[in-house]
């Protein structure tokens, strides 16, 4: 079967858009958003700014995004020159320089246009908390681990999403070690549920014993009462 051939195979089996759509079909591209700052070490004269720090949005996995992102809209605060930053490659990210932290609201647009875009919003962290006391002196990570999902994606959008092309052929990790944060997140939990089973089951037999004692009482005022 020739390549014209197959593709209105599949606008016939799927519908007209695109190639038709996938029906059951779901992918997850798991994304990383987030931002770095670092302090000056003092405020700039010219505009009082104090940190320089980088927005970014890319990929968990070492691949390449433009694969089926065609580009990323970056909204900043008014208050800068040029505040909608448009991103049509990799790295996804926009660098900057300020004082003051805001929503940065991240718009990402899909190559293919009957793919809907999906927006995400990060607030733009630059000074760090340590118990309840701000320290600016520090190089600053905030980053989230996300997750774009596709439902029922059109033909051409599940055969860009299935590229396998990498994004670098070197070294590839990010700020924050997610691994190590989901294994703790997990040991967390599992230590919180195992105290609540604990709690329970001390509760049941606190119960145990009250209900055995209340049985106890109303046996004594029943012969007492004979």
């Amino acid at each position: 079967m020739t390549e014209l051939a197959l593709n209105k195979s599949k606008m016939s089996e799927y519908g007209p858009d695109s190639g038709g759509r996938v029906k059951g079909t779901v992918v997850v591209k798991p994304i990383v958003l987030g931002n770095v700052a670092k302090y000056f070490g003092k405020k700039r004269e010219e505009d009082g700014h104090t940190h320089h720090w980088t927005v970014y949005v890319k990929p968990y996995k070492n691949e390449d995004m433009s694969s089926y992102v065609k580009k990323v809209h970056f909204k900043l605060h008014e208050s800068y020159q040029n505040p909608n930053r448009v991103v049509t490659k990799p790295p996804y990210e926009v660098s900057e320089t300020g004082w003051g932290e805001f929503e940065i609201v991240i718009k990402i647009y899909f190559i293919d246009p009957n793919e809907r875009p999906v927006t995400i919003y990060h607030i733009l962290k630059l000074f760090q908390t340590d118990n309840n006391v701000i320290n600016i002196k520090k190089h600053l990570v905030s980053e989230f681990y996300d997750e774009i999902i596709f439902q029922d994606p059109s033909v051409m959008m599940a055969q860009l999403l299935s590229s396998n092309r990498q994004l670098t052929l070197g070294q590839f990790r990010h700020e924050t070690d997610f691994e190590d944060k989901k294994e703790k997140t997990m040991s967390t939990i599992l230590n919180a549920k195992n105290k609540v089973r604990l709690e329970i089951s001390d509760l049941k037999d606190r119960l145990k014993v009250a209900k055995e004692a209340i049985n106890k009482y109303k046996s004594e005022i029943a012969k007492s009462n004979e």
